[in-house]
């Protein structure tokens, strides 16, 4: 049995991101290190979960891009709910491309991801430049970055050299990466935030590639902080039900992990 880890509070002080030590928080505050990736097309839909599931959540995850009736009053909205319910926005753009585009995309178009999404996740693969192209100009918006070291998919060619390298980017912009998108703990570093997909409750794939692993072991001996759970819950035909489970063994493993 491995040897307990620090909690969530004892590393808050490790940290000077403002968006990590806020995460750890809410985190330790609600009792939850569930993040909701809600991935449907309709904006009612979208509002519903965030609203019934937002006390069970400390992030919720979009894909604004599939929204098939998006609008600002959408965005109003869910920045409305994750105040209300206390969660932050995380938007799952997974940018991947020079630093001059991804500025772009993420200041401008149609989605001003920039002005409500308080988290975004982007591919190193581009190099440093994606890093500082995302970067705010300001501090006026408190914003964070995970970068993709790992994926849950089958076949991926995320290897260990490309995660390697992902770290020690994230080593080099501390004061904007919050931590990775992977599979397991990949620094001791305590102030990075390890966000899991592919956490599945009982299944373990699906047909198009993906592989599911349990929240015990996401947490428990991978060393994870934050589990993302997406079809589990919101196709279940009792989605607060389902949500209030995922959050409970998540929270059980992350006591159990920190000998609690």
């Amino acid at each position: 049995m491995p040897l307990p880890t620090p909690t969530y509070q004892d590393r808050i002080k490790h940290t000077t991101h403002p968006l990590s030590r806020r995460l750890f928080e809410l985190m330790e505050k609600k009792k939850t290190n569930l993040s909701l990736s809600a991935d449907v097309t309709k904006k009612a839909d979208l509002l519903r979960l965030a609203d019934q599931l937002g006390p069970d959540i400390c992030v919720l995850k979009t894909h604004i891009d599939i929204v098939e009736d998006f609008d600002q009053d959408l965005i109003t909205q869910l920045k409305q709910l994750a105040t209300q319910h206390q969660f932050l926005i995380f938007e799952d753009r997974k940018f991947a491309d020079i630093g001059h585009t991804v500025q772009m995309q993420y200041r401008a178009g149609i989605y001003h991801i920039a002005d409500w999404a308080d988290i975004v996740n982007a591919h190193s693969l581009p190099g440093p430049g994606i890093v500082q192209g995302l970067k705010p100009a300001d501090n006026a918006k408190p914003r964070g970055l995970l970068l993709l070291a790992q994926m849950s998919s089958i076949g991926n060619l995320c290897n260990k050299e490309y995660t390697a390298e992902t770290v020690a980017m994230a080593l080099e912009h501390k004061d904007f990466v919050m931590g990775f998108i992977a599979q397991q703990k990949l620094t001791d570093d305590l102030a990075f935030i390890t966000m899991t997909p592919g956490i599945g409750i009982a299944t373990k794939g699906d047909h198009l590639g993906q592989n599911y692993i349990h929240p015990t072991t996401a947490i428990v001996e991978r060393g994870c902080d934050v589990i993302i759970v997406g079809r589990h819950i919101y196709q279940s035909s009792d989605p607060k039900a389902a949500a209030q489970e995922c959050r409970l063994l998540g929270w059980s493993a992350y006591l159990q992990r920190c000998g609690l």
